[in-house]
């Protein structure tokens, strides 16, 4: 990966953290408020559940973009272990990295068909009147991420197959 793409990648990930983190703290927040002002004071705020639900989704989405990132995301990795040959190995990796790239595009398609039908028939949630769009938009956002990484390992495994390059690209220890 070359400097330019390198510094792209760290901005990425420190806005994935700072998204992921935030949410984490309003989700955490918002639910201790609620909790707090239910059982304690004996309040019953409306739409509190409203924003964890726009905050929790957009920490969901945001760390499946963190895993994909970082190749952490859920791997059944049984057979590459046993693969000893490095080429073969680099086979495998293209394999199951062109299999995930098909199911990003899926994803980005359904995801862009259900943001744009979430735009032409706007629905808002019952209380605070939020627009459904704003957390069908942490979708649109993860599933384009995770194409792009996935396409980033198929380019890499296809590298480290045909000999031009030697690691699959992945986030730094001191990114972690």
């Amino acid at each position: 990966m070359n400097v330019f793409w390198s510094k792209v990648d760290r901005v990425i990930g420190g806005v994935l953290n700072l998204v992921a983190f935030t949410a984490s703290l309003l989700v955490v927040g918002l639910m201790v408020f609620l909790i707090l002002a239910r059982y304690v004071f004996g309040w019953s705020l409306v739409g509190t559940l409203e924003l964890v639900m726009l905050a929790g989704m957009w920490l969901y989405m945001s760390g499946a973009l963190i895993a994909s990132r970082r190749n952490e995301h859920l791997v059944v990795d049984f057979l590459e272990l046993q693969i000893r040959d490095t080429r073969i190995r680099a086979l495998h990796r293209t394999l199951v990295a062109s299999i995930v790239v098909v199911i990003c595009a899926c994803f980005v398609y359904w995801s862009y068909r259900m943001l744009s039908w979430g735009m032409v028939r706007p629905q808002r949630t019952p209380e605070l009147g939020i627009p459904l769009w704003i957390s069908q938009a942490s979708i649109m956002v993860a599933s384009t991420g995770c194409f792009c990484y996935a396409l980033r390992d198929f380019i890499a495994g296809l590298r480290q197959f045909t000999g031009t390059g030697v690691t699959a690209p992945m986030a730094s220890e001191g990114e972690r």
